[in-house]
């Protein structure tokens, strides 16, 4: 038997070189698709950031050069996904103004920290509704920043005074990446085009109010349906991966289901008609309930943000129970940008309050988000042939999935093979 150093390295921020191949061991093994754990599993990642086999140690290929990783005693799991962020907002109120104050550059580089950030609590893939373009989805892709593989919106669309609508008395708009302003059909072809011209992968509407905007509420309906119906339809001429519907209120979730939207943000006012038509026409739920439920000292907030939530956070939770025992598909995300960042793991112990069992909150957050966002084919699960995104954790999240909230609780994070955090330290491991 000969003993050889951990593959990964000792310590933190760790990036294993392209070409590296690895054989994991020990670990219980959830991998996405819903079945049971495999205890003392086997995963082997090729040194292309394949995974050419997961599962039990009596069925795995038998041991060679590959160097072992002994990861005994942790649980192995896909890398998270996360469809609904805002990495160019600030995680509160007070810090997204302070971000549309400064410089742009700025901007960009507490942009990039967030999506570091996030990966590093466990989240690989990121869907973001607003706020970014697609030059950050290139730039993850190339290599020059570090953060989840992406898939972005641009700007959302909605009316004048409706939830994408940042334009102050004076007529001066603080943040015009973050929502655009259409009126009629028209504009919203136009700008549906522009969009995906520059690189939108989805599109995104505001079929109904807000929380977080001052000049209208959640109940208030947004793009009517029919111009709804337009973006949907300019999305799919383009083969882009859909159209995300910002809903909170009753009839405009009713406007957004009937125009075909892929899938529902938030569904705070989803009643017995709204989940009938979600289950009729396949649209997922991505009901971020970890914003939805936060609630903020009164003082700490402008009191009109205070007021909507306190009135929506009991409704919100009984609606989206209801849809979840209805059988309404969900998957994560959690709307940080509004709430903080680097806590979206926070968002598993909110849906197995409202109904899933840990195991189907993690396969919400993994195989089933891959789904939705078009992936899959390459990630979300852990068999061959998928790329090697996983996290492992030091807790047991199907005992205590709250516990997988805390960054810390996630020692490793591989994206296609490449190690992004390591605090595992030096385990050794033996090779025959």
């Amino acid at each position: 038997m000969v003993a050889t150093a951990h593959p990964l390295g000792d310590g933190d921020h760790v990036t294993a070189p392209n070409g590296i191949s690895a054989r994991y061991e020990g670990a219980v093994l959830i991998d996405g698709t819903g079945d049971d754990p495999i205890p003392g599993s086997v995963l082997i990642v090729d040194g292309g950031g394949t995974i050419t086999y997961a599962g039990a140690a009596d069925a795995a290929p038998p041991q060679d050069a590959t160097p072992v990783v002994d990861l005994s005693g942790l649980t192995l799991l896909p890398g998270f996904f996360d469809c609904h962020v805002h990495f160019g907002l600030g995680g509160d109120m007070m810090s997204s103004l302070r971000n549309m104050a400064a410089p742009p550059s700025l901007r960009s580089f507490e942009t990039a920290h967030r999506m570091r950030e996030t990966l590093h609590a466990g989240i690989t893939t990121a869907r973001d509704l607003g706020g970014i373009d697609a030059g950050y989805r290139q730039a993850q892709q190339r290599g020059l920043l570090e953060g989840p593989r992406l898939r972005v919106a641009g700007r959302m669309l909605g009316p004048t005074g409706g939830h994408s609508d940042f334009t102050l008395p004076d007529g001066s708009c603080p943040d015009p990446g973050l929502g655009s302003v259409v009126d009629t059909p028209e504009q919203a072809r136009r700008e549906s085009r522009t969009l995906l011209r520059d690189g939108a992968d989805w599109l995104k509407v505001c079929a109904t109010g807000g929380m977080s905007t001052p000049s209208d509420d959640p109940e208030d309906v947004g793009l009517d349906e029919e111009t709804i119906r337009i973006v949907v339809g300019e999305a799919a001429d383009r083969r882009r991966d859909g159209v995300a519907a910002h809903s909170q209120g009753t009839v405009g979730i009713h406007n957004a289901l009937r125009a075909g939207v892929t899938s529902l943000e938030h569904g705070y006012g989803l009643d017995r008609q709204g989940s009938e038509l979600m289950l009729r026409n396949g649209t997922v739920l991505v009901p971020t309930l970890s914003a939805a439920l936060r609630m903020p000292e009164r003082g700490t907030v402008p009191d009109y943000l205070w007021q909507k939530k306190h009135r929506w956070a009991d409704r919100c939770r009984s609606n989206i129970a209801e849809a979840v025992a209805a059988g309404v598909p969900v998957v994560l995300g959690t709307d940080s940008g509004i709430g903080p960042h680097a806590n979206n793991l926070e968002e598993l112990r909110h849906l197995v309050d409202v109904g899933l069992s840990p195991l189907e909150a993690i396969k919400a957050g993994t195989g089933d988000s891959a789904r939705v966002l078009g992936l899959r084919d390459q990630v979300g699960t852990l068999s061959a042939g998928m790329l090697a995104d996983f996290v492992v954790t030091d807790v047991d999240p199907l005992r205590d999935i709250a516990e997988l909230a805390d960054p810390a609780a996630v020692v490793l994070v591989a994206q296609a093979g490449e190690i992004r955090k390591n605090t595992l330290g030096s385990r050794a491991a033996s090779v025959s």
